[in-house]
């Protein structure tokens, strides 16, 4: 079975499965959840990759929604399969990394590569499930207090890029820092009292900016960049509800 092709993509909708490919390296594991996920009502579980080169594959023939990618991986690893991925395809499927352990220099760097955000092996398949659903169908930051304690938890500041601090405008900056606590573009549009395509348009120009592929990625950016910082509070220039 195949995904419909990148154009009609977009086009899921609340009735309309989210397809969705398992990669693990461990056999256990992907049965697992793939029996837990195709139990859950709008998921498709399409495919089943055990490394990330298989991934890689799989994801470019079938065209999933999202891959479900285990970071430690033999060969080619999560970090890399997501970043080939990204590369690869001109609209790439979302990817979940699921991962034993929270605070994992694995799990930055694989939001770091794309990765739209990560849950844990041992969060109940409902939880896993909405991570799913989630990403495939909103523009939310997935778990932005856990990407938040993440990045928090590192053990040395992030190396920002060489290439310097992009110039972002005020306006800007205001919509990063209110990514970064997990509202999607119609609670930006609300929140700030201008329209959605104002805020869609603010959105994909300081992506294109920061170079991020994708909202996790520039969140992730504005970290170590030092547009936000982790414990700061309510971002500046937005009003507490």
């Amino acid at each position: 079975m195949t995904t419909p092709p990148p154009a009609t993509k977009a086009a899921t909708t609340a009735t309309t499965a989210v397809t969705v490919l398992v990669a693990d390296d461990e056999e256990l594991t992907r049965t697992g959840l793939r029996a837990l996920l195709s139990a859950r009502p709008g998921l498709d579980v399409i495919g089943e990759a055990a490394d990330g080169t298989r991934a890689v594959s799989l994801a470019t023939e079938l065209r999933p929604d999202v891959v479900l990618m285990d970071v430690r991986m033999p060969g080619i690893d999560g970090i890399e399969a997501t970043r080939r991925l990204q590369a690869a395809l001109p609209e790439p499927p979302k990817v979940v990394v699921i991962t034993t352990f929270e605070n994992d220099e694995y799990v930055y760097d694989a939001l770091r590569a794309g990765a739209s955000g990560f849950v844990l092996k041992r969060a109940p398949s409902e939880q896993i499930a909405h991570a799913i659903r989630l990403v495939a169908t909103t523009d939310s930051v997935l778990f932005p207090d856990a990407v938040r304690r993440l990045v928090a938890a590192r053990p040395a500041p992030p190396v920002r890029p060489a290439r310097g601090v992009p110039a972002l405008t005020g306006r800007e900056v205001e919509i990063l820092r209110l990514m970064a606590t997990g509202l999607s573009n119609p609670d930006i549009a609300g929140r700030l009292v201008v329209s959605l395509e104002t805020v869609k348009t603010h959105v994909s120009n300081l992506l294109a900016k920061l170079g991020a592929r994708n909202r996790t990625q520039a969140v992730i950016l504005a970290y170590e960049y030092g547009f936000v910082v982790p414990g700061a509070g309510i971002p500046l220039g937005v009003t507490a509800c």
